[in-house]
Protein backbone atom coordinates (compact mmCIF):
# COMPACT_ATOMS: atom_id res chain seq x y z
CA UNK A 1 0.00 0.00 0.00
CA UNK A 2 2.84 2.39 0.86
CA UNK A 3 4.54 1.60 -2.43
CA UNK A 4 1.38 2.43 -4.40
CA UNK A 5 0.99 5.74 -2.56
CA UNK A 6 4.63 6.61 -3.30
CA UNK A 7 4.14 5.83 -6.97
CA UNK A 8 0.99 7.96 -7.08
CA UNK A 9 2.82 10.84 -5.39
CA UNK A 10 5.60 10.66 -7.95
CA UNK A 11 3.09 10.82 -10.80
CA UNK A 12 1.42 13.83 -9.20
CA UNK A 13 4.78 15.56 -8.87
CA UNK A 14 5.56 14.86 -12.52
CA UNK A 15 2.13 16.10 -13.53
CA UNK A 16 2.35 19.35 -11.56
CA UNK A 17 5.90 19.98 -12.77
CA UNK A 18 4.78 19.49 -16.36
CA UNK A 19 1.97 21.97 -15.92
CA UNK A 20 4.39 24.55 -14.55
CA UNK A 21 6.74 24.07 -17.45
CA UNK A 22 3.82 24.22 -19.89
CA UNK A 23 3.85 28.01 -19.69
CA UNK A 24 6.80 27.94 -22.10
CA UNK A 25 5.89 28.61 -25.73
CA UNK A 26 8.54 28.37 -28.41
CA UNK A 27 8.49 30.47 -31.56
CA UNK A 28 8.17 34.23 -32.09
CA UNK A 29 5.21 36.17 -30.75
CA UNK A 30 3.39 38.18 -33.40
CA UNK A 31 4.04 41.89 -33.84
CA UNK A 32 2.43 43.90 -36.61
CA UNK A 33 4.95 44.90 -39.32
CA UNK A 34 5.82 48.58 -39.08
CA UNK A 35 4.63 50.56 -42.09
CA UNK A 36 5.04 54.31 -42.37
CA UNK A 37 1.60 55.56 -43.34
CA UNK A 38 1.27 58.98 -45.02
CA UNK A 39 -0.54 61.73 -43.17
CA UNK A 40 -3.00 62.20 -46.03
CA UNK A 41 -3.96 60.60 -49.31
CA UNK A 42 -2.60 61.93 -52.54
CA UNK A 43 -4.49 64.96 -53.90
CA UNK A 44 -5.82 65.78 -50.43
CA UNK A 45 -4.72 68.18 -47.74
CA UNK A 46 -1.41 67.09 -46.24
CA UNK A 47 -2.34 68.31 -42.76
CA UNK A 48 -4.17 65.70 -40.71
CA UNK A 49 -6.53 67.85 -38.69
CA UNK A 50 -9.65 66.89 -36.78
CA UNK A 51 -11.91 67.46 -39.76
CA UNK A 52 -9.86 65.11 -41.88
CA UNK A 53 -10.51 62.29 -39.44
CA UNK A 54 -14.07 62.12 -40.73
CA UNK A 55 -14.46 59.60 -43.51
CA UNK A 56 -17.09 58.69 -46.04
CA UNK A 57 -16.65 55.11 -44.83
CA UNK A 58 -18.29 56.08 -41.52
CA UNK A 59 -21.66 56.34 -43.29
CA UNK A 60 -23.87 53.34 -43.93
CA UNK A 61 -24.00 52.30 -47.55
CA UNK A 62 -27.76 52.84 -47.88
CA UNK A 63 -27.25 56.49 -46.92
CA UNK A 64 -25.05 57.17 -49.96
CA UNK A 65 -27.89 57.75 -52.45
CA UNK A 66 -31.06 57.08 -50.41
CA UNK A 67 -32.75 55.03 -53.13
CA UNK A 68 -35.16 52.51 -51.59
CA UNK A 69 -35.17 50.19 -54.59
CA UNK A 70 -31.38 50.08 -54.73
CA UNK A 71 -31.40 49.24 -51.02
CA UNK A 72 -33.81 46.35 -51.57
CA UNK A 73 -31.77 45.03 -54.49
CA UNK A 74 -28.55 45.09 -52.46
CA UNK A 75 -30.23 43.32 -49.54
CA UNK A 76 -31.46 40.66 -51.96
CA UNK A 77 -27.90 40.16 -53.17
CA UNK A 78 -26.66 39.86 -49.59
CA UNK A 79 -29.13 37.03 -49.02
CA UNK A 80 -28.88 35.14 -52.30
CA UNK A 81 -25.54 35.79 -54.01
CA UNK A 82 -23.65 32.59 -54.78
CA UNK A 83 -20.15 33.88 -54.02
CA UNK A 84 -21.26 35.21 -50.65
CA UNK A 85 -22.94 31.91 -49.74
CA UNK A 86 -19.75 30.05 -50.65
CA UNK A 87 -17.71 32.46 -48.52
CA UNK A 88 -20.09 31.92 -45.60
CA UNK A 89 -19.60 28.15 -45.83
CA UNK A 90 -15.83 28.64 -45.80
CA UNK A 91 -16.17 30.62 -42.60
CA UNK A 92 -18.11 27.75 -41.04
CA UNK A 93 -15.43 25.30 -42.18
CA UNK A 94 -12.69 27.41 -40.61
CA UNK A 95 -14.71 27.68 -37.41
CA UNK A 96 -14.96 23.90 -37.15
CA UNK A 97 -11.23 23.54 -37.81
CA UNK A 98 -10.65 25.93 -34.91
CA UNK A 99 -12.84 23.77 -32.68
CA UNK A 100 -10.89 20.69 -33.76
CA UNK A 101 -7.62 22.38 -32.87
CA UNK A 102 -9.04 23.57 -29.54
CA UNK A 103 -10.06 19.99 -28.67
CA UNK A 104 -6.39 19.00 -28.54
CA UNK A 105 -5.84 21.30 -25.55
CA UNK A 106 -7.99 19.21 -23.22
CA UNK A 107 -7.79 15.52 -22.33
CA UNK A 108 -9.64 13.09 -24.55
CA UNK A 109 -11.81 10.45 -22.86
CA UNK A 110 -12.83 7.32 -24.71
CA UNK A 111 -15.00 4.39 -23.75
CA UNK A 112 -13.93 0.88 -24.67
CA UNK A 113 -15.64 -2.48 -24.51
CA UNK A 114 -14.01 -5.64 -25.81
CA UNK A 115 -14.67 -9.32 -25.52
CA UNK A 116 -12.96 -12.46 -26.73
CA UNK A 117 -13.29 -16.22 -26.48
CA UNK A 118 -10.47 -18.61 -27.34
CA UNK A 119 -9.58 -22.28 -26.99
CA UNK A 120 -6.07 -23.57 -26.31
CA UNK A 121 -4.75 -26.73 -27.82
CA UNK A 122 -4.60 -29.59 -25.34
CA UNK A 123 -1.57 -31.11 -27.07
CA UNK A 124 0.30 -27.94 -28.02
CA UNK A 125 3.61 -26.62 -26.72
CA UNK A 126 1.74 -24.52 -24.14
CA UNK A 127 -1.18 -26.66 -23.11
CA UNK A 128 -3.50 -25.92 -20.19
CA UNK A 129 -3.41 -28.03 -17.00
CA UNK A 130 -5.40 -31.26 -17.19
CA UNK A 131 -8.13 -29.98 -14.91
CA UNK A 132 -8.40 -26.54 -16.66
CA UNK A 133 -10.98 -25.59 -19.24
CA UNK A 134 -9.22 -25.14 -22.61
CA UNK A 135 -11.82 -22.53 -23.61
CA UNK A 136 -11.13 -19.08 -22.14
CA UNK A 137 -13.41 -16.00 -22.21
CA UNK A 138 -12.34 -12.42 -21.51
CA UNK A 139 -14.41 -9.22 -21.26
CA UNK A 140 -13.00 -5.73 -20.72
CA UNK A 141 -14.86 -2.43 -20.32
CA UNK A 142 -13.89 0.99 -19.08
CA UNK A 143 -12.59 4.42 -19.94
CA UNK A 144 -9.25 5.59 -21.29
CA UNK A 145 -7.84 9.10 -20.94
CA UNK A 146 -5.11 10.65 -23.07
CA UNK A 147 -3.58 14.11 -22.88
CA UNK A 148 -0.56 15.63 -24.52
CA UNK A 149 1.09 18.05 -22.11
CA UNK A 150 1.68 21.21 -24.11
CA UNK A 151 5.10 21.78 -22.55
CA UNK A 152 6.57 23.70 -25.49
CA UNK A 153 3.40 25.38 -26.71
CA UNK A 154 2.97 23.31 -29.87
CA UNK A 155 -0.76 22.81 -29.34
CA UNK A 156 -1.20 26.44 -28.32
CA UNK A 157 0.54 27.60 -31.49
CA UNK A 158 -1.71 25.30 -33.52
CA UNK A 159 -4.72 26.89 -31.85
CA UNK A 160 -3.32 30.35 -32.55
CA UNK A 161 -2.86 29.47 -36.21
CA UNK A 162 -6.34 27.96 -36.50
CA UNK A 163 -7.92 31.01 -34.88
CA UNK A 164 -6.07 33.35 -37.23
CA UNK A 165 -7.15 31.28 -40.24
CA UNK A 166 -10.74 31.44 -39.04
CA UNK A 167 -10.55 35.22 -38.71
CA UNK A 168 -8.91 35.41 -42.13
CA UNK A 169 -11.85 33.59 -43.72
CA UNK A 170 -14.22 35.92 -41.90
CA UNK A 171 -12.37 38.92 -43.34
CA UNK A 172 -12.47 37.26 -46.76
CA UNK A 173 -16.25 36.99 -46.41
CA UNK A 174 -16.45 40.66 -45.52
CA UNK A 175 -14.36 41.41 -48.59
CA UNK A 176 -16.84 39.48 -50.71
CA UNK A 177 -19.67 41.50 -49.16
CA UNK A 178 -17.88 44.77 -49.91
CA UNK A 179 -17.16 43.79 -53.51
CA UNK A 180 -20.67 42.42 -54.01
CA UNK A 181 -22.48 45.53 -52.82
CA UNK A 182 -20.18 47.76 -54.87
CA UNK A 183 -20.74 45.61 -57.97
CA UNK A 184 -24.51 45.56 -57.48
CA UNK A 185 -24.65 49.32 -56.93
CA UNK A 186 -22.45 50.12 -59.92
CA UNK A 187 -24.31 47.68 -62.17
CA UNK A 188 -27.64 49.17 -61.15
CA UNK A 189 -26.33 52.68 -61.79
CA UNK A 190 -25.11 51.53 -65.20
CA UNK A 191 -28.59 50.17 -65.92
CA UNK A 192 -30.19 53.49 -64.96
CA UNK A 193 -27.69 55.31 -67.18
CA UNK A 194 -28.68 53.08 -70.10
CA UNK A 195 -32.33 53.87 -69.36
CA UNK A 196 -31.51 57.57 -69.54
CA UNK A 197 -29.57 57.12 -72.77
CA UNK A 198 -32.49 55.17 -74.22
CA UNK A 199 -34.78 58.03 -73.31
CA UNK A 200 -32.43 60.47 -75.06
CA UNK A 201 -32.17 58.22 -78.12
CA UNK A 202 -35.94 57.82 -78.39
CA UNK A 203 -36.45 61.54 -78.00
CA UNK A 204 -33.90 62.14 -80.74
CA UNK A 205 -35.63 59.53 -82.91
CA UNK A 206 -38.96 61.34 -82.49
CA UNK A 207 -37.23 64.58 -83.33
CA UNK A 208 -35.72 62.94 -86.40
CA UNK A 209 -39.14 61.71 -87.54
CA UNK A 210 -40.61 65.21 -87.20
CA UNK A 211 -37.59 66.75 -88.91
CA UNK A 212 -37.79 64.28 -91.81
CA UNK A 213 -41.52 64.93 -92.23
CA UNK A 214 -40.92 68.69 -92.27
CA UNK A 215 -38.05 68.39 -94.73
CA UNK A 216 -40.09 66.24 -97.10
CA UNK A 217 -42.86 68.80 -96.90
CA UNK A 218 -40.41 71.57 -97.70
CA UNK A 219 -39.06 69.59 -100.65
CA UNK A 220 -42.59 69.09 -102.00
CA UNK A 221 -42.97 72.84 -101.96
CA UNK A 222 -39.64 73.38 -103.64
CA UNK A 223 -37.96 74.94 -100.62
CA UNK A 224 -35.70 71.99 -99.73
CA UNK A 225 -33.72 69.57 -101.83
CA UNK A 226 -33.43 65.80 -101.92
CA UNK A 227 -30.04 66.18 -100.24
CA UNK A 228 -31.77 67.81 -97.28
CA UNK A 229 -34.12 64.83 -97.07
CA UNK A 230 -31.22 62.37 -97.10
CA UNK A 231 -29.43 64.34 -94.41
CA UNK A 232 -32.58 64.34 -92.28
CA UNK A 233 -32.75 60.57 -92.65
CA UNK A 234 -29.21 60.27 -91.26
CA UNK A 235 -30.23 61.69 -87.90
CA UNK A 236 -33.25 59.37 -87.73
CA UNK A 237 -31.29 56.24 -88.59
CA UNK A 238 -28.47 57.18 -86.23
CA UNK A 239 -30.95 57.43 -83.36
CA UNK A 240 -32.81 54.21 -84.23
CA UNK A 241 -29.52 52.32 -84.54
CA UNK A 242 -28.39 53.65 -81.16
CA UNK A 243 -31.69 52.54 -79.62
CA UNK A 244 -31.07 48.95 -80.69
CA UNK A 245 -27.53 49.05 -79.30
CA UNK A 246 -28.67 50.50 -75.97
CA UNK A 247 -31.52 48.01 -75.63
CA UNK A 248 -29.09 45.14 -76.18
CA UNK A 249 -26.69 46.51 -73.58
CA UNK A 250 -29.52 47.13 -71.10
CA UNK A 251 -30.72 43.54 -71.48
CA UNK A 252 -27.20 42.20 -70.89
CA UNK A 253 -26.77 44.47 -67.88
CA UNK A 254 -30.03 43.15 -66.41
CA UNK A 255 -28.75 39.60 -66.89
CA UNK A 256 -25.50 40.48 -65.12
CA UNK A 257 -27.40 42.08 -62.25
CA UNK A 258 -29.67 39.04 -61.97
CA UNK A 259 -26.64 36.79 -61.54
CA UNK A 260 -25.32 39.04 -58.78
CA UNK A 261 -28.73 38.76 -57.10
CA UNK A 262 -28.65 34.96 -57.33
CA UNK A 263 -31.64 34.93 -59.68
CA UNK A 264 -32.39 33.65 -63.16
CA UNK A 265 -32.03 36.30 -65.90
CA UNK A 266 -35.08 38.51 -66.01
CA UNK A 267 -36.40 42.04 -65.79
CA UNK A 268 -35.00 44.21 -63.01
CA UNK A 269 -37.31 46.76 -61.35
CA UNK A 270 -36.35 50.40 -61.54
CA UNK A 271 -36.32 53.07 -58.86
CA UNK A 272 -35.70 56.77 -59.18
CA UNK A 273 -34.15 58.05 -62.43
CA UNK A 274 -30.44 58.67 -62.66
CA UNK A 275 -30.86 62.46 -62.49
CA UNK A 276 -32.68 62.13 -59.15
CA UNK A 277 -29.74 60.48 -57.35
CA UNK A 278 -28.32 62.85 -54.75
CA UNK A 279 -24.61 62.82 -54.13
CA UNK A 280 -23.22 63.16 -50.60
CA UNK A 281 -22.52 66.82 -49.83
CA UNK A 282 -18.87 65.98 -49.15
CA UNK A 283 -16.65 63.00 -49.80
CA UNK A 284 -14.08 63.09 -46.96
CA UNK A 285 -11.33 60.49 -47.13
CA UNK A 286 -10.23 60.40 -43.49
CA UNK A 287 -6.83 59.29 -42.24
CA UNK A 288 -4.83 56.71 -44.23
CA UNK A 289 -3.97 54.87 -41.01
CA UNK A 290 -7.63 53.93 -40.60
CA UNK A 291 -7.31 51.61 -43.60
CA UNK A 292 -5.42 49.13 -41.41
CA UNK A 293 -8.59 48.56 -39.40
CA UNK A 294 -11.23 49.15 -42.10
CA UNK A 295 -10.12 47.26 -45.18
CA UNK A 296 -11.09 43.57 -45.13
CA UNK A 297 -8.24 42.60 -47.47
CA UNK A 298 -5.64 44.18 -45.15
CA UNK A 299 -7.17 42.51 -42.11
CA UNK A 300 -7.27 39.19 -43.95
CA UNK A 301 -3.59 39.53 -44.94
CA UNK A 302 -2.68 40.28 -41.32
CA UNK A 303 -4.56 37.25 -39.99
CA UNK A 304 -2.84 35.03 -42.54
CA UNK A 305 0.46 36.49 -41.34
CA UNK A 306 -0.46 35.74 -37.72
CA UNK A 307 -1.23 32.13 -38.67
CA UNK A 308 2.09 31.76 -40.47
CA UNK A 309 3.92 33.28 -37.50
CA UNK A 310 2.30 30.71 -35.19
CA UNK A 311 3.32 27.89 -37.52
CA UNK A 312 6.96 28.77 -36.84
CA UNK A 313 6.37 27.88 -33.19
CA UNK A 314 4.70 24.64 -34.24
CA UNK A 315 7.72 23.72 -36.35
CA UNK A 316 10.23 24.65 -33.62
CA UNK A 317 8.35 22.60 -31.03
CA UNK A 318 9.31 19.47 -33.00
CA UNK A 319 12.87 19.91 -31.69
CA UNK A 320 11.63 18.98 -28.21
CA UNK A 321 10.03 15.82 -26.82
CA UNK A 322 6.29 15.34 -26.65
CA UNK A 323 5.00 14.29 -23.24
CA UNK A 324 1.71 12.50 -22.95
CA UNK A 325 -0.29 11.21 -19.98
CA UNK A 326 -2.51 8.17 -20.30
CA UNK A 327 -4.90 6.49 -17.94
CA UNK A 328 -7.26 3.54 -18.01
CA UNK A 329 -10.05 2.69 -15.55
CA UNK A 330 -12.47 -0.18 -15.92
CA UNK A 331 -13.00 -3.83 -15.29
CA UNK A 332 -11.79 -7.16 -16.64
CA UNK A 333 -13.45 -10.51 -16.08
CA UNK A 334 -13.94 -13.88 -17.66
CA UNK A 335 -17.70 -13.65 -17.12
CA UNK A 336 -19.96 -10.72 -17.95
CA UNK A 337 -21.79 -11.07 -14.62
CA UNK A 338 -18.56 -10.47 -12.69
CA UNK A 339 -17.47 -7.41 -14.73
CA UNK A 340 -18.81 -4.88 -12.19
CA UNK A 341 -17.54 -6.67 -9.09
CA UNK A 342 -14.72 -5.30 -6.97
CA UNK A 343 -12.17 -7.96 -7.90
CA UNK A 344 -12.70 -7.19 -11.60
CA UNK A 345 -11.66 -3.55 -11.30
CA UNK A 346 -8.48 -2.39 -12.97
CA UNK A 347 -6.69 0.93 -13.51
CA UNK A 348 -3.43 2.21 -14.82
CA UNK A 349 -1.70 5.58 -15.10
CA UNK A 350 1.25 6.19 -17.31
CA UNK A 351 3.36 8.83 -18.96
CA UNK A 352 5.28 8.63 -22.22
CA UNK A 353 7.65 10.86 -24.08
CA UNK A 354 8.80 10.85 -27.69
CA UNK A 355 11.89 12.86 -28.61
CA UNK A 356 13.49 13.28 -32.04
CA UNK A 357 17.05 11.95 -32.39
CA UNK A 358 17.69 11.78 -36.12
CA UNK A 359 15.35 12.60 -39.01
CA UNK A 360 17.80 13.74 -41.70
CA UNK A 361 17.20 17.46 -41.08
CA UNK A 362 13.43 17.31 -41.53
CA UNK A 363 12.69 19.42 -38.44
CA UNK A 364 15.19 22.09 -39.43
CA UNK A 365 13.76 22.18 -42.96
CA UNK A 366 10.23 22.56 -41.59
CA UNK A 367 11.35 25.50 -39.46
CA UNK A 368 13.02 27.19 -42.41
CA UNK A 369 9.93 26.56 -44.53
CA UNK A 370 7.66 28.12 -41.91
CA UNK A 371 9.98 31.13 -41.57
CA UNK A 372 10.05 31.62 -45.34
CA UNK A 373 6.25 31.47 -45.54
CA UNK A 374 6.05 34.03 -42.74
CA UNK A 375 8.43 36.40 -44.55
CA UNK A 376 6.41 36.01 -47.73
CA UNK A 377 3.21 36.94 -45.91
CA UNK A 378 4.92 39.99 -44.39
CA UNK A 379 5.54 41.19 -47.93
CA UNK A 380 1.97 40.25 -48.85
CA UNK A 381 0.68 42.35 -45.94
CA UNK A 382 2.80 45.32 -46.99
CA UNK A 383 1.55 44.97 -50.56
CA UNK A 384 -2.06 44.89 -49.35
CA UNK A 385 -1.53 48.16 -47.44
CA UNK A 386 0.09 49.95 -50.36
CA UNK A 387 -2.52 48.59 -52.77
CA UNK A 388 -5.22 50.00 -50.50
CA UNK A 389 -3.52 53.40 -50.50
CA UNK A 390 -3.42 53.29 -54.28
CA UNK A 391 -7.09 52.25 -54.49
CA UNK A 392 -8.16 55.22 -52.40
CA UNK A 393 -5.96 57.66 -54.31
CA UNK A 394 -7.25 56.34 -57.63
CA UNK A 395 -10.85 56.50 -56.44
CA UNK A 396 -10.49 60.07 -55.13
CA UNK A 397 -8.83 61.21 -58.35
CA UNK A 398 -11.48 59.45 -60.40
CA UNK A 399 -14.30 61.07 -58.47
CA UNK A 400 -12.86 64.59 -58.56
CA UNK A 401 -11.88 64.54 -62.21
CA UNK A 402 -15.11 62.89 -63.29
CA UNK A 403 -17.04 65.59 -61.45
CA UNK A 404 -15.06 68.26 -63.26
CA UNK A 405 -15.60 66.52 -66.58
CA UNK A 406 -19.33 66.20 -65.93
CA UNK A 407 -19.59 69.93 -65.16
CA UNK A 408 -17.87 70.80 -68.43
CA UNK A 409 -20.03 68.32 -70.31
CA UNK A 410 -23.17 70.00 -68.96
CA UNK A 411 -21.93 73.32 -70.33
CA UNK A 412 -21.19 71.67 -73.66
CA UNK A 413 -24.69 70.22 -73.83
CA UNK A 414 -26.23 73.63 -73.15
CA UNK A 415 -24.06 75.18 -75.85
CA UNK A 416 -24.99 72.49 -78.38
CA UNK A 417 -28.68 72.83 -77.58
CA UNK A 418 -28.47 76.53 -78.32
CA UNK A 419 -26.48 75.80 -81.47
CA UNK A 420 -29.16 73.34 -82.58
CA UNK A 421 -31.89 75.92 -81.99
CA UNK A 422 -30.07 78.64 -83.91
CA UNK A 423 -29.12 76.39 -86.81
CA UNK A 424 -32.74 75.23 -87.12
CA UNK A 425 -33.90 78.83 -87.25
CA UNK A 426 -31.35 79.70 -89.95
CA UNK A 427 -32.33 76.64 -91.99
CA UNK A 428 -36.03 77.47 -91.78
CA UNK A 429 -35.19 81.04 -92.76
CA UNK A 430 -33.27 79.81 -95.81
CA UNK A 431 -29.92 81.10 -94.62
CA UNK A 432 -28.20 77.69 -94.20
CA UNK A 433 -28.51 74.17 -95.59
CA UNK A 434 -29.76 71.27 -93.58
CA UNK A 435 -26.16 70.10 -93.11
CA UNK A 436 -25.65 72.62 -90.31
CA UNK A 437 -28.82 71.42 -88.59
CA UNK A 438 -27.71 67.80 -88.96
CA UNK A 439 -24.28 68.50 -87.49
CA UNK A 440 -25.77 70.42 -84.56
CA UNK A 441 -28.37 67.73 -83.77
CA UNK A 442 -25.87 64.91 -84.13
CA UNK A 443 -23.38 66.65 -81.84
CA UNK A 444 -26.06 67.38 -79.29
CA UNK A 445 -27.30 63.80 -79.39
CA UNK A 446 -23.82 62.42 -78.74
CA UNK A 447 -23.05 64.98 -76.05
CA UNK A 448 -26.29 64.13 -74.18
CA UNK A 449 -25.37 60.44 -74.30
CA UNK A 450 -21.91 61.28 -72.97
CA UNK A 451 -23.40 63.40 -70.19
CA UNK A 452 -25.61 60.52 -69.07
CA UNK A 453 -22.57 58.23 -69.00
CA UNK A 454 -20.58 60.78 -66.98
CA UNK A 455 -23.36 61.11 -64.44
CA UNK A 456 -23.31 57.36 -63.96
CA UNK A 457 -19.50 57.33 -63.73
CA UNK A 458 -19.56 60.07 -61.10
CA UNK A 459 -22.02 58.14 -58.93
CA UNK A 460 -20.06 54.94 -59.47
CA UNK A 461 -16.90 56.79 -58.43
CA UNK A 462 -18.53 57.60 -55.09
CA UNK A 463 -19.25 53.89 -54.62
CA UNK A 464 -15.63 53.12 -55.49
CA UNK A 465 -14.35 55.68 -52.97
CA UNK A 466 -16.57 54.14 -50.31
CA UNK A 467 -15.35 50.63 -51.17
CA UNK A 468 -11.69 51.68 -51.28
CA UNK A 469 -11.97 53.30 -47.85
CA UNK A 470 -13.32 50.07 -46.39
CA UNK A 471 -16.86 51.24 -45.76
CA UNK A 472 -19.07 48.87 -43.82
CA UNK A 473 -21.86 47.22 -45.79
CA UNK A 474 -24.35 46.52 -43.03
CA UNK A 475 -27.60 44.99 -44.35
CA UNK A 476 -30.88 46.48 -43.24
CA UNK A 477 -32.96 44.34 -40.85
Amino acid sequence: MVTRRAEGSELIVVFVTSLLVASCTVGPNYTRPRIEMPSAYRDTTAVADAAQRESLADAQWFDLFRDDLLTRIVNTALRQNFDLRIAAERVLQARELLRIAHADRVPSVEEFISGSRSRRSEVGSVSPPPDADPQVSSIEAGFSVGWELDVWGRVRRLNEAARAQYLATEEARRGVVTTLVADVSQTYLRLRALDLQLEIARRTRDLGIDSLRLTELRRSRGVATSLDVRQAEQLLYTATGQIASLEREASQTENALSLLLGQVPGDVPRGQPLEAFEEPPTVPAGLPSSLLERRPDIRQAEQELIAANAQIGVAKAEYFPRISLTGVFGGESRALADLLSAPARMWSIGASTVAPIFNAGRTRANVRLAESIQRELVVNYQRAVFSALRDVSDALAGYRKTSEQREQQERLVEALRETSRLSTQRYEGGLDSYLQVLDAERNRFQSELDLAALRQQELAAIVEVYRALGGGWTPLP
